[in-house]
């Protein structure tokens, strides 16, 4: 027990210093290591398994709804980017160039991707000619480059990893539908596979992707009351069509210029998975996304018998994903390391056990210890995995709901900022100068304009003007 303790006493207490518990966790859990490369971060086997289960999921996901995945090139001509002003513009501080292939200086600069709307655009304008070649729903699983200033784990780095979908269609209303049915896909991901309930909706002009005429997105809570933007879906209409020559001829026979939209999501969810679920001991992973459904840990392993029973307890368990842990490590180390990393299941079996027929497995996210047959184990186990997915959902709901507030005035919405963590729904009047001072009076941005809208009251939250839109606002990651 000795071993556990000081394993969990290396993790700082959530309440205590959030930032540091999650670089703890982080950290402790194998999940990322920091390279020699300031901002650039190691995935180490732990981290990357959680990425593969997200792709396998979503890509799954993706393939549902007639997307097909491709592969553009990692580098953009300047002359390339510089065709949208307002992406060149929006991304401008973050682009790495390249400006020598070996010894030789380039004669144009090459940018190192931030994201690939002009890639696209630029291959679409060569693939679309008519009508019956759309719509095209393609996306690509990349990592990308933006120099960040400040960098943290998996919510911002230098290089991060994800998927970046990219449509084009024959009108408005079909980019318009596709936008909307991929931050369904990101939200029924969430939801169903990582335990995350989201809140739904439109990003206000002033925080909407650089280029698109509207931005959708997904915004989660995390454990300590910010905000985590965790996945975005965006409608170009017909801007990039127009600046990079993306027509066909419409059934009517005449030329008409494309409308496009993208889509991503990074593993910046992996940082959201950890600070929604994670407590003081580590990682608490869904069952669904969890790499290792149930770790089995023999006790007094070198007394005969009990490594060979645990082999056995495997393979009765090969519908799931399980592991035996035959480290020579001490039980309490190793109930400790199966905590840190988040298994869902633990399944303890030694001597007396095994002269029982029984074993004893925990619940990683409630430390519950059940008594069952060893005959009966597979049972048991296909019915706690759905369990711990659906509990840690509604938990993960239940936080949601308790931390979302309603602010009917500015003297309400002003208390709430200063006394609690989390949601704040408030009314506003749709201008912009109000929505940058709220950001410098409270440190908040608006979150989203939700799907489902409430009437709070008839004036906006900051000026008292008539209002437009009740608006989800909150400090974020």
């Amino acid at each position: 027990m000795a071993d556990q303790k000081k394993l969990v006493a290396e993790i700082t207490s959530m309440d205590e210093d959030f930032t540091q518990w999650y670089t703890d966790v982080v950290i402790k859990a194998g999940l990322i290591a920091y390279s020699n490369i300031k901002g650039f971060m190691v995935y180490k086997p732990a981290g990357y398994a959680l990425w593969e289960a997200v792709q396998k999921h979503l890509d799954a996901r993706f393939k549902a709804v007639g997307v097909e995945n491709v592969y553009l090139p990692m580098m953009i001509p300047e002359n390339l980017l510089s065709k949208e002003s307002d992406l060149v513009n929006g991304f401008a501080p973050e682009v790495a160039w390249v400006t020598h292939g070996g010894q030789e200086e380039l004669q144009e600069r090459i940018c190192v991707r931030p994201t690939s709307e002009t890639l696209f655009s630029d291959f679409y304008k060569d693939e679309v000619h008519s009508y019956r070649d759309l719509p095209k729903n393609y996306n690509q699983w990349c990592s990308v480059v933006r120099w960040e200033k400040e960098t943290r784990p998996f919510l911002r780095s230098r290089e991060f990893m994800w998927q970046e979908g990219h449509t084009v269609h024959a009108t408005m209303e079909e980019a318009e539908e596709r936008t909307k049915l991929m931050l369904d896909v990101y939200a029924d991901f969430c939801a169903e596979d990582l335990a995350i309930p989201t809140i739904k909706g439109r990003k206000t002009d002033k925080e909407k992707f650089a280029g698109a005429i509207a931005t959708y997105t997904i915004e989660a809570l995390m454990h300590d009351g910010r905000a985590l933007q965790s996945g975005t879906s965006h409608n170009f209409g017909d801007d990039f069509a127009r600046a990079y020559g993306i027509q066909f001829t419409d059934k009517d026979n005449k030329l008409k210029y494309a409308f496009q939209t993208s889509w991503g999501l990074s593993t910046r969810i992996i940082g959201a998975l950890i600070m929604v679920h994670g407590d003081n001991s580590g990682l608490v992973l869904p069952p669904k996304i969890a790499p290792t459904q149930v770790m089995i840990i023999p006790i007094q392993q070198r007394k005969a018998g009990v490594l060979e029973k645990a082999a056995e307890i495997k393979e009765m368990l090969k519908d799931f994903r399980v592991k035996v842990d035959e480290t020579d490590k001490s039980p309490g180390f190793k109930f400790a390391e199966q905590e840190m990393r988040g298994i869902p299941l633990r399944v303890e079996i030694g001597p007396r056990d095994i002269a029982e027929g029984k074993c004893v497995v925990v619940r990683r996210d409630t430390r519950e210890k059940i008594s069952c047959d060893i005959a009966s184990l597979p049972e048991k186990i296909g019915e706690l995995l759905p369990q711990i997915q659906n509990d840690m959902y509604e938990r993960a709901k239940k936080h949601l709901e308790e931390h979302t507030f309603e602010a009917p005035d500015k003297e309400t919405f002003e208390a709430l900022f200063e006394e609690t963590k989390g949601f704040v729904k408030a009314m506003w009047c749709g201008s912009r100068e109000c929505e940058e001072k709220i950001k410098e009076d409270y440190s908040v941005t608006s979150r989203c304009i939700p799907y489902k809208q409430q009437h709070l009251s008839d004036v906006c939250v900051c000026c008292g003007k008539p209002a437009t839109k009740m608006v989800y606002w909150g400090r974020a990651y």
